[in-house]
């Protein structure tokens, strides 16, 4: 690859810039360093360009840049921005970059290094993840950099198929924007969600963004009305302060707008403004954010429901503020964040930020470093299930928490939803193990009880209570999962061995065979998969024995199997697979991609309809399933299977119906109901499965199952139910 004399000067005057905004790059034997670096990956990746047709050193080059400007991390890590994809992509090995560049960025770079070739195809996602992560133990900087690294991914993802769109997406939302939030890269966070929800949604994107950029010049005129009080109280008192307005992102609008099933003109903080001041040495900052508070709410009326008072309790990612909510000119919210340059600069800056402030006695110290920790536990104690650990490592994403106390007065930080049994394994595991039951604010309530804010807990324990495996579904923290998971396992073990005995045992006395056919007609009629589950049922007692005889016996009926038919647009070949007797549908889908002896199905959480935007993901066994590219579990399994997604589009088929459900209400009035009945199965011909409607003074709520065509004619159907009169809202159910 020759690359021309505009790419050599524009490669030139990218890899001096990083030196702008590095402090610590320009000390003569770190610019060597950097330079070193620079000449290495330039060199090794010379006859390479990406997919959009530039250099590819372009990349490591942003990678470094996003580094520096935009998280605040020094040599060391501009260097390994630099290296970050020598060694997966060219000759060089981990040794190479050891003996050129020494242990610490050799340790980083492997920590960034895809492995390949090792695990199995199905948790080859989950084990690079984790890979990643295990540099923690070590390193905190090559997770910084791998979100450097996914951002400027994520900014040039136009190039890429769709089909890798969708998947580097919905990986990004599962996975890299919350792990940027919780490292409190509140920036980065945000580009990360809004570019995600650009390549899964463009058209929800596009119509959002343009709304935004509608209404920003009222919204700006109406900040500066909001502010010319506020500047004139804040002067009075000689503070010197930064005050702006903060536009909400186009992904938290989206959010809001799917969540609350609101409009756009419906999202009252779309108004934000942030203070940012400089503090002065005679009062602590926490006690300067609460006197322009004061000073704010002289003027307007909080509303106090909306106050968020994280100056006397951080967040967990170290994030520092005081939020409260005003209603300002024209009876509109107003959020207003207050800061000190320290807290906004940890807020833009995340972890890097924090780690600048350690040291000092003055900052209280955050638990960001506590959380870390965890992670670290977690690493240790996750060496089997790839998939496993990915699920416990985002269970510590708290997006929300609550603050409870032991009955000493210790503060102890939960997971919104989180239990008291939760609130056990946080203490100690062997709490946890032995607990039967708490008290909480001096009340005993059960261990599934869901903890708030302010409750006083105590745990109440006893050496010889059983271990319920069902606990295991109440709680949400990774620690308390884990605990649980090893000791079911170990109790399963014993129920297995017992039970396997009395089958056994029971088979003989009865003189039955011990067959394949006998099993399969077990698992039938007991609900179960596989052998070790039949013979736990039975070790615990949940499965007894007394008709054995009669359900082996038992002849077997032929039963009638229904089919999906799939069709490729590579060659002509069909596969099919069985769906569910109980449901009378039949599915026709295109897909892009053949895997031979591969079974097919669609996803029940989601239940797309031909005119949804779908897409496949191969699971394990070569087993593909169809979802929703909007569906939320979808994100989960993308995080895991990320490279197994495939593209999948309907195929024309009108007579063929796929069950969909929706969701009415409004006022109750006589004969509605034979109303909208009337307009789904006469004037459109739609068949309904199953009608739930429930009237409570005067207001209407409706459930029904319908099957339908295409999506379409359903929101044909909707518009024609939003006709009658007293209906106010029909909804499909996601």
């Amino acid at each position: 690859m020759v690359l021309s004399d505009i790419e050599k000067t524009q490669i030139e005057s990218e890899f001096k810039s990083i030196f702008k905004n590095c402090k610590g790059c320009k000390t003569t034997p770190n610019k060597k360093l950097i330079i070193k670096a620079f000449n290495l990956a330039n060199d090794a990746h010379k006859n390479m360009r990406r997919r959009s047709g530039e250099p590819y050193i372009y990349h490591p080059i942003s990678v470094a840049k996003i580094c520096v400007e935009e998280i605040g991390l020094g040599t060391k890590s501009v260097v390994c921005a630099l290296l970050h994809d020598v060694v997966e992509d060219t000759d060089y090995t981990i040794d190479d970059i050891k003996n050129l560049f020494g242990q610490k960025i050799a340790t980083i770079i492997d920590g960034l290094t895809k492995i390949s070739g090792v695990f199995e195809q199905e948790s080859q996602q989950a084990e690079n993840f984790r890979k990643m992560l295990l540099t923690l133990s070590e390193d905190v900087r090559v997770i910084l950099i791998k979100l450097a690294d996914r951002l400027h991914n994520m900014r040039t993802l136009d190039s890429m198929p769709e089909h890798k769109q969708l998947k580097i997406a919905s990986e990004t939302l599962s996975l890299y924007a919350p792990l940027a939030h919780r490292l409190g890269l509140y920036n980065i966070k945000t580009e990360l969600e809004d570019l995600s929800l650009k390549y899964k949604h463009p058209i929800v994107y596009k119509k959002i963004k343009e709304r935004v950029i509608e209404t920003e010049e009222n919204r700006q005129k109406y900040i500066e009305k909001f502010l010319e009080p506020v500047k004139v109280k804040l002067d009075e008192i000689k503070l010197k302060y930064n005050v702006k307005g903060r536009p909400k992102s186009i992904y938290s609008i989206w959010n809001k707008m799917n969540n609350k099933q609101v409009d756009f003109d419906e999202i009252y903080d779309l108004f934000a403004i942030r203070i940012v001041f400089k503090p002065h040495g005679r009062l602590p900052e926490k006690t300067q954010c609460w006197n322009i508070y004061s000073q704010i709410t002289d003027i307007y009326q909080p509303n106090p429901n909306r106050l968020r008072d994280w100056v006397s309790t951080p967040k967990a990612n170290g994030y520092e503020a005081l939020h409260t909510t005003v209603i300002g000119p024209g009876g509109r919210w107003v959020e207003v964040q207050i800061r000190s340059e320290r807290m906004n600069e940890i807020a833009e800056r995340g972890y890097a930020a924090h780690y600048k402030y350690k040291g000092d006695k003055s900052v209280p110290e955050g638990e960001l470093d506590n959380w870390l920790l965890k992670i670290r536990d977690l690493l240790k104690s996750s060496e089997s299930n790839a998939l496993e650990f990915l699920d416990n490592f985002k269970l510590n994403f708290y997006s929300t928490e609550v603050y409870v106390f032991t009955p000493k007065g210790q503060l102890i930080r939960l997971p919104k939803n989180a239990t008291a049994l939760d609130f056990a394994y946080e203490i100690h595991t062997k709490i946890g193990d032995k607990a039967i039951g708490a008290k909480i604010n001096h009340k005993l309530e059960p261990l599934s009880k869901k903890l708030n804010s302010g409750d006083r807990v105590e745990i109440l324990t006893s050496e010889k209570q059983f271990i319920d495996p069902n606990r295991i579904n109440y709680v949400v923290t990774a620690k308390a999962k884990n605990a649980l998971k090893n000791l079911n396992k170990a109790k399963k073990a014993e129920f297995i061995e017992k039970g396997k005995k009395l089958l056994q045992e029971r088979l003989k006395e009865l003189k039955l065979s011990n067959t394949s056919l006998a099993f399969r007609k077990l698992f039938n009629h007991f609900e179960v998969r596989t052998k070790d589950e039949l013979y736990c049922k039975i070790g615990r007692g949940v499965i007894k024995l007394d008709n054995i005889k009669k359900i082996v016996n038992k002849k077997s009926k032929n039963k009638i199997i229904r089919y999906w038919q799939l069709q490729f647009s590579r060659n002509s070949n069909r596969k099919k697979i069985k769906e569910n007797p109980d449901k009378n549908v039949i599915k026709q889908l295109k897909l892009f991609d053949t895997f031979d002896g591969a079974d097919y199905i669609i996803a029940d959480c989601c239940r797309p309809i031909p005119g949804d935007k779908v897409t496949g993901i191969i699971k394990d066994k070569g087993e593909i399933e169809i979802h929703k590219t909007s569906c939320d579990k979808f994100e989960d399994l993308a995080s895991k299977y990320g490279n197994n997604i495939i593209n999948v589009t309907w195929a024309e088929h009108k007579i063929l119906s796929f069950l969909t459900s929706i969701e009415i209400t409004g006022i109750d009035k006589i004969g509605l109901l034979n109303d909208i009945t009337g307009v789904i199965s006469k004037e459109l011909n739609v068949n309904m499965r199953s009608v739930s409607f429930d009237a409570t003074d005067g207001i209407f709520k409706g459930t029904i199952y319908l099957y339908i065509h295409n999506k379409k004619d359903l929101d044909k159907l909707i518009d024609n139910i939003k006709k009658i009169k007293g209906v106010k809202t029909v909804k499909r159910i996601e």
